[in-house]
């Protein structure tokens, strides 16, 4: 009898899984398993095994920590430069005034080049995270994935779709991942999803009016909003860590409870 999860391999003789299957923690391949394309049934397909979430889970949840860190860095840089700009708009132009105008500028520029240097790291080891427990999903539930693997990476780059093939992505490795006989609820990816979208459509729209501020009062005002445009980063990065923790622990907690054996009749 062939195993009823992957349909390549014998099922043990007690059971309904393979040995592959079976591996209560699952996290590789077990000793003197034969690889695909060996000649068993199913060759060429592609066979995939439970690795564990948990290091690039932790990988993740720091990186978007840091991330937190430096958008509350910037938040600090831009209260400081709205707090100056105000005085420069009202015509105070003396000394202090000038001094504290290069502290506020060398702060923001510093906290900028600091967030594109976390974002981009963040979205590496993210994305590497989110592959990882997508094929771990696969092994959970293979029939319970509406995109194919490759929009895990592609997702995030096409226009258009990645406005929401990411959360669907999201949502079927959460389900797949789930414990028990119900999906957990779904507030926590939407959530995170939002703030994602908000963060990416404020960001642009506020960068481009920071970058035509010509006047005193105009830097002021556009200050303002940037300052909310970090802050929404800084409860999206926060949002993002707790969706990758929960989300890590889930399918650590199913890899290690192993396959449910039916009910005996």
């Amino acid at each position: 009898m062939l195993c009823s999860r992957c349909h390549h391999f014998e099922a043990a003789p007690d059971g309904v899984l393979c040995t592959a299957c079976a591996t209560p923690a699952g996290f590789a391949a077990p000793p003197g398993a034969a690889p695909p394309g060996s000649g068993m049934p199913g060759a060429g397909t592609p066979k995939v095994w439970l690795r564990s979430p948990v290091g690039l889970g932790w990988a993740t949840v720091a990186l978007l920590g840091l991330a937190a860190a430096v958008d509350l860095f910037a938040v600090v840089a831009d209260y400081l430069r709205y707090d100056v700009t105000g005085d420069l708009a009202a015509g105070d132009s003396g000394a202090a005034v000038l001094d504290r105008a290069d502290t506020s500028d060398v702060l923001t520029g510093l906290a900028a080049g600091a967030q594109l240097v976390v974002l981009l790291a963040c979205a590496v080891v993210f994305v590497i995270w989110l592959w990882r427990v997508r094929v771990n999903a696969e092994v959970f539930a293979p029939d319970g994935h509406r995109q194919a693997r490759g929009w895990v990476i592609a997702g995030w780059i096409v226009p258009f779709v990645s406005l929401w093939y990411p959360r669907r992505i999201v949502l079927d490795v959460w389900d797949a991942s789930s414990v028990g006989d119900r999906p957990r609820g779904h507030a926590l990816v939407n959530v995170w999803w939002t703030l994602w979208l908000l963060t990416n459509v404020v960001g642009r729209f506020l960068a481009n009016l920071a970058g035509e501020a010509e006047t005193s009062q105009e830097i002021h005002d556009t200050t303002r909003q940037l300052l909310f445009a970090d802050a929404l980063d800084l409860a999206a990065a926060l949002v993002a860590a707790v969706m990758v923790l929960r989300l890590t622990r889930m399918q650590d907690e199913k890899a290690r409870r192993g396959p449910t054996a039916p009910a005996a009749v």
